[in-house]
C-alpha cells in the first residue's frame, strides 16, 4: 500500500491548472506534489511576515493593508505588488502609499438592542444543536456502517 502525502493543495487540481497552459505536456506524478508543498511553504512565508507586520502595527486582526505593507515591504513578493494594488485598504488604519483606506460606519444603536435581544434566543438555539450533535463527529459514517456499507466496501472486504 502506498503512503499518503498530506499535502494541503488537491494535486490534481494543481495538474488541471498546470495543464490548462498550451505549452505544458506531460507532468509527471511527482510534479503536483511538489507544487502543492512549495505553494504551502511560500504561503506559511507570507502569512508569517504578515502576522509581524499586525504585530508591529498592535492590530488584533490582519488585514488587507498589513498584507500590502508586507508585499511592500518584502522583495520576494515584488511579483505580487500589481495585484495587492488593485485590492482596496478595508480595514486598515493607515493609508499604503497614496491610497487611502475606506472608511466604515458603525450600525446604529437601535440596531445593537436587537441583537442584544436576539443574543438569548440565539444561545438557546446554539445548545440545542450542539445537544444533538455525536461527539464523533457529523454521524454520516455510521449510517453507513449500520447500514452494512463502509465508503462503498461491504463489511466483509475489511
Amino acid at each position: 500500500m502506498r503512503k499518503k502525502l498530506g499535502t494541503r493543495f488537491p494535486a490534481a487540481r494543481i495538474k488541471k491548472i498546470m495543464q490548462a497552459d498550451e505549452d505544458v505536456g506531460k507532468i509527471a506524478l511527482a510534479v503536483p506534489l511538489l507544487v502543492s508543498k512549495a505553494l504551502e511553504l511560500f504561503l506559511q512565508d507570507l502569512c508569517d511576515r504578515t502576522y509581524e507586520i499586525t504585530l508591529q502595527s498592535g492590530a488584533k486582526t490582519l488585514n488587507s493593508l498589513h498584507l500590502k505593507q508586507c508585499v511592500k515591504m518584502y522583495s520576494a513578493f515584488d511579483f505580487l505588488t500589481d495585484v495587492v494594488n488593485k485590492v482596496p485598504n478595508i480595514g486598515g488604519t493607515e493609508p499604503c502609499g497614496d491610497e487611502k483606506g475606506i472608511s466604515r460606519r458603525r450600525k446604529t444603536l437601535s440596531h445593537d438592542r436587537d441583537l442584544d435581544d436576539n443574543d438569548e434566543s440565539r444561545s438557546t438555539k446554539m445548545a440545542m444543536r450542539t445537544s444533538e450533535i455525536s461527539p464523533r463527529g457529523r454521524g454520516r459514517a455510521e449510517e453507513e456502517v449500520e447500514g452494512g456499507l463502509l465508503r462503498g466496501r461491504e463489511k466483509s472486504d475489511m
